[in-house]
């Protein structure tokens, strides 16, 4: 194999990372986000619970800037696309997510009906964010209506509702909050004390349960959805284009192929489920900072399970199958996968580090008494 198959390789892999954590530290604050209204029955025990993700909510946001850059730097072709085609969609999300920061800062300059405003935009600024993440996984396993001319212009050949609405990809949206929910609710518990660690327990050990039988239904349900597989040769080293590539055939059950080919694959929806699980338990039995990290191994569980089951699948054409966009089509140059390498060892290390010591130095609990009498507080 040559070194640009294996860049591609390479950039395949690191994207499946950030966006698993993307799910497991956006998803983390995104939870607390849906739970405010519930975990919190006034307003110093709702300034308690945003105050434990306070000094670590806008860092978090890095993840998603690095998902969105690794597309846009390694898939340029995927992330001219994939941004067109969900349009509607994408603005949905920058407009829920930009509430966010807005809320942090403009909920304390007011009080009365202006906090409890600001409390229902935490709650959709929280939870439409992670349904849409996981619908975005729903869409393109079952592959996106599009095509291209040739010019290489990309023509949409479905409405934006059908890929916010379609049955699938409202499961993995639920999924994708259930995550979020048993994250943030972990998190919570953590770093707060009674009465928002008890509430917080309550909806994070059910969530965790949810989120293990809408996986198990997604797994079911994806044995029958028709997906794709190369029905000609391939080559890894191929030009970075959808035009003239090799045929794709649409076929029902495809998408278990991989893990036909190689059954070893079968550990990562082994771990997603069996994580959730442990995750739910070892919340239940107040062990919330384990049944964190069994939360953040079931992102890597859920996330891993779509990425092999796709593989090299990035973004499937149900109208034009020869046309879909893969890890060997979609790529960058090798002269700028290589560089990305190069800056992607130095800088992601260095965040997680970073990251890290921010959480060790702000570890601790937060108290509502503490809170209510801080006017620096949220």
């Amino acid at each position: 194999m040559e070194l640009y198959a294996i860049l591609k390789l390479v950039w395949a892999g690191l994207l499946g990372v950030l966006l698993m954590g993307l799910g497991v530290m956006m998803g983390m604050d995104m939870g607390v986000g849906t739970l405010l209204r519930f975990v919190g029955k006034n307003d110093a025990e709702r300034r308690t619970a945003l105050n434990i993700i306070g000094p670590h909510w806008d860092g978090n946001q890095v993840w998603f800037i690095l998902g969105g850059g690794a597309i846009f730097a390694a898939f340029p072709t995927l992330y001219a696309t994939s941004f067109s085609i969900f349009y509607v969609v994408m603005i949905l999300l920058l407009f829920s997510m930009i509430m966010r920061p807005v809320a942090f800062e403009y909920r304390s300059k007011a009080s009365g009906s202006w906090r409890t405003s600001w409390d229902w935009a935490f709650l959709i600024s929280g939870a439409l964010p992670m349904i849409i993440y996981g619908a975005a996984f729903g869409n393109v396993l079952q592959g996106v209506g599009f095509h291209f001319d040739w010019t290489g212009q990309y023509h949409q050949d479905e409405s934006f509702l059908w890929y916010l609405l379609n049955p699938f990809a409202i499961l993995c949206g639920l999924l994708s909050l259930a995550l979020s929910i048993q994250q943030g609710g972990a998190m919570l518990m953590i770093r707060g004390e009674e009465p928002i660690y008890g509430r917080a327990r309550s909806f994070a050990w059910v969530a965790g349960l949810v989120a293990a039988v809408l996986f198990v239904l997604g797994g079911i349900w994806i044995q029958f959805i028709r997906g794709f597989v190369f029905a000609g040769t391939v080559n890894p080293n191929m030009e970075s284009t959808p035009l003239g590539g090799p045929a794709v055939a649409q076929q029902g059950g495809a998408w278990m192929h991989n893990f036909h080919i190689l059954p070893v694959l079968w550990v990562l929806p082994a771990l997603g489920v069996l994580c959730m699980v442990l995750a739910a338990l070892s919340i239940r039995a107040d062990r919330p900072i384990i049944g964190w990290w069994f939360g953040a191994l079931a992102w890597v569980g859920t996330i891993g399970t779509a990425g092999v089951a796709m593989f090299p699948f990035l973004m499937p054409s149900t109208t034009n199958p020869a046309q879909s966009l893969t890890v060997w089509n979609a790529s960058s140059s090798a002269y700028t996968l290589g560089w990305m390498v190069v800056f992607a060892v130095i800088f992601v290390p260095a965040i997680l580090c970073y990251t890290s010591w921010c959480y060790r130095v702000m570890k601790g609990k937060v108290r509502v008494e503490d809170v209510a009498h801080d006017e620096h507080s949220y």
